[in-house]
């Protein structure tokens, strides 16, 4: 029984660990997407907590049912062979983009608030990714065990911090005066579905190896309960700043007013989110390509973070631009398509 409810946390872990990047720690992400809409961007949280929960999870026993190992697999469940093709391809591009971003947000980690070498974040980030995966699934479960709870406990701490303040309930009522738009109804489902289609790549493959029914659905529902605790402790936290909109790390502002040790915390954090999205991607990604090319996976991690630092090298930031827009639109489409497979 135990060690059920220690698969349970794991999953749950990964679940949490591969969603959250550094959008999360410096709170732009919660921002941008929900706190901006007062009262609505509430309602969102709850929206898109329900889709975490649900969703989320049905994603993983859709995958297990299926025995998909790869998120090619699924989506080909998904979408058909012919479609599925083409959705592979954008996602394995959006992935090796994203890791590629994540290194170089370590960088400017380092760079910025150590005051070391930017190639030094990059480069031990890749070294201790690597080090991760070479254990696979264990090594996942084992970095997202550690980080996630310390993750969790920040984001509850954030919250602490404001909530006494008398801005709390004015903010968390205010209504802005633009109403409702269609920005703010579709707002909570594309931040779900870009986030979800994203962390396929490591669902899918973890929901193959544990198969047991109970323990992914235990998982994946403790893991969307745990993402929504973090968007509502964030969103409670960054409501009460004034014109919010205009800070590029909000969540940096909480920290000033609250002590050069926690800052140091979030340092902490901020980079611990970027680690477990980069070891999440490249984790995915492997899966996905060892399906075709039967080589060792260390030369395929290794190939994937070459190509991922030179990108991030060069400014992923234009691309990027062009891309998630369209990535979004299918991304709503596959969520759609989630929410009507059946689980058998």
């Amino acid at each position: 029984m135990l060690s059920r409810w220690a698969g349970v946390f794991q999953i749950a872990a990964v679940y949490v660990g591969t969603i959250v990047g550094a959008g999360f720690a410096t709170g732009k992400e919660i921002v941008e997407f929900f706190t901006q809409y007062g009262l609505y961007g509430f309602l969102g949280i709850l929206i898109a907590g329900y889709l975490f929960i649900f969703i989320g999870t049905k994603m993983m026993l859709i995958s297990s049912r299926i025995h998909a190992a790869s998120y090619e697999e699924f989506n080909e469940y998904l979408f058909g062979k012919k479609i599925a093709s083409l959705i592979n391809l954008l996602f394995l591009t959006m992935l090796v983009g994203v890791s590629a971003v994540m290194l170089s947000g370590a960088g400017a980690v380092f760079e910025e608030q150590l005051g070391m070498s930017k190639h030094t974040g990059v480069w031990l980030t890749i070294v201790l990714a690597i080090a991760v995966l070479i254990f696979g699934t264990q090594g996942l479960f084992a970095i997202n065990s550690f980080v996630v709870p310390i993750m969790i406990s920040f984001s509850v701490l954030l919250c602490v911090l404001t909530i006494g303040n008398g801005r709390f309930f004015e903010s968390l009522l205010h209504i802005p005066e633009t109403g409702i738009t269609v920005k703010v109804l579709v707002s909570p489902f594309s931040y779900t579905a870009f986030n979800l289609a994203l962390a396929q790549a490591v669902l899918v493959p973890i929901a193959y190896e544990v198969q047991d029914q109970a323990t992914i659905k235990r998982g994946g529902m403790l893991g969307g309960i745990f993402l929504t605790i973090i968007l509502l402790s964030g969103h409670f936290a960054l409501m009460t700043l004034p014109n919010i909109a205009d800070y590029e790390i909000p969540s940096a502002i909480i920290m000033k007013s609250a002590g050069e040790t926690l800052y140091w915390v979030f340092i902490l954090v901020i980079y611990g989110e970027i680690f477990t999205s980069v070891i999440g991607n490249i984790f995915g990604l492997e899966r996905q390509i060892s399906g075709f090319w039967k080589v060792p996976s260390i030369c395929i991690i290794l190939l994937l973070f070459m190509i991922a630092f030179f990108i991030s090298e060069v400014g992923y930031g234009r691309l990027i631009g062009y891309l998630y827009p369209l990535f979004g639109y299918i991304s709503l489409l596959f969520l759609v398509l989630v929410w009507r497979s059946k689980v058998e």
